[in-house]
């Protein structure tokens, strides 16, 4: 009988020990955008994780996307929106109860730069599409045509390295935002290899925050930021034609 208690007692106290010791191993695992083979994955896991990002996967926009970088499937908050054969998105049923919601609905295209227009322009061959002229939201250069102003010939020569014509780049909308302005044009964050280009403008002073008939862009606070920066170390035109 003691022998049969002892033995009961030492089961126990194993499996006591085995808790123990795996609750703080797991809760030390920190994850980076490698461990996951998708964006959505890393989407998922962010959003999962509860407020605050504690894993760090949104890196340094602020924009509430995790590892922009991955491969889609891509998500967001909420479902994508396929609007044409070179988008991408995630399942169907997502993308249904996304156009149901008719809220926080982001588009992704993939394209090649057929021309650089100026320092927030630009000429993309959308791919599935055809040739559309893109807007990039939450930034302003100085003007080209018309009467140059003091820079523009500079942010200009800034986007023909940041986007090369022939260079692949990614265009995603923002539900904040319209799909188009009054010209037509489409309103997109513009990404290559991973680098958002609008917010390279910025952060290079070539470009100023702009933020449209008062309505922040998702993406305004980080932005913001590297104005701050660019105007304090009076890079770009922050240097020669802004104060």
């Amino acid at each position: 009988m003691i022998q049969h208690v002892a033995r009961a007692l030492a089961l126990v106290l194993a499996a006591i020990g085995l808790t123990t010791l795996a609750a703080p191993a797991h809760a030390i695992v920190d994850r980076d955008c490698g461990d996951f083979a998708t964006q959505a994955a890393a989407q998922a896991f962010m959003l999962a994780s509860g407020p605050g990002d504690p894993h760090g996967l949104d890196g340094s926009d602020d924009d509430g996307r995790a590892c922009e970088s991955n491969p889609c499937p891509c998500g967001t908050t909420a479902p994508q929106l396929l609007v044409g054969p070179g988008s991408t998105q995630g399942s169907q049923s997502g993308a249904q109860s996304g156009a149901q919601s008719g809220a926080d609905v982001v588009r992704r295209n993939v394209g090649n730069v057929v021309k650089v227009t100026d320092g927030d322009t630009l000429q993309v061959r959308v791919r599935g599409i055809g040739i559309r002229d893109v807007r990039i939201i939450g930034i302003d250069t100085p003007e080209v045509y018309g009467g140059a102003q003091c820079g523009g010939r500079r942010a200009s020569q800034r986007m023909r390295e940041l986007a090369p014509v022939g260079s692949t780049v990614t265009l995603i909308s923002d539900p904040s935002q319209d799909d188009r302005d009054r010209y037509g044009r489409l309103l997109r964050y513009v990404e290559r290899r991973g680098k958002d280009v609008g917010r390279a403008q910025v952060n290079l002073g070539q470009a100023k925050v702009y933020v449209y008939d008062r309505t922040p862009f998702r993406r305004t606070a980080g932005y913001e930021r590297v104005e701050r920066s660019a105007r304090t170390h009076h890079r770009g035109s922050w240097g020669t034609c802004w104060r």
